[in-house]
């Protein structure tokens, strides 16, 4: 694979958690959405369930759902914190989560209750190995 294509799928900004979701962090603010990997096992996105704004949630708590014409599943919090946004662009175009799963096909925002739990998340790297361990 070349580096390009590993950037895309892989980015080396974002942190990841074992089921498959990515965190941007900013400040204390963290953006989150499913990985390259996760929407290319589901397959075409049809309808996103969110987590509710003001909702506190703790890390691996279940958020909401995704569901494609494969299947359905669950989206956990990579951290804890409060949700303070979702992507309602999402809820009339969902399959934007395909097209640009780390862009426009965010999820949610959330405010970040404990900053260290960001450190246990993979980086790009271990999130690469991670993947391919499992296949």
């Amino acid at each position: 694979m070349n580096p390009e294509d590993l950037l895309r799928m892989y980015p080396e900004d974002l942190r990841y958690h074992k089921d498959h979701m990515w965190l941007k962090v900013s400040g204390n603010r963290a953006t989150i959405g499913i990985t390259y990997f996760a929407q290319e096992q589901l397959g075409d996105i049809v309808f996103v369930e969110f987590p509710e704004v003001g909702a506190k949630v703790e890390t691996n708590a279940i958020i909401g759902e995704i569901e494609s014409t494969k299947t359905t599943s669950t989206l956990e919090a990579p951290v804890s914190g409060k949700i303070i946004e979702v992507n309602k662009g999402l809820e009339e175009i969902p399959d934007i989560i395909n097209e640009d799963p780390y862009g426009r096909g965010w999820i949610a925002a959330m405010e970040i209750s404990n900053p260290e739990e960001v450190n246990a998340l993979m980086d790009s790297m271990r999130y690469r190995n991670y993947i391919e361990e499992s296949k």
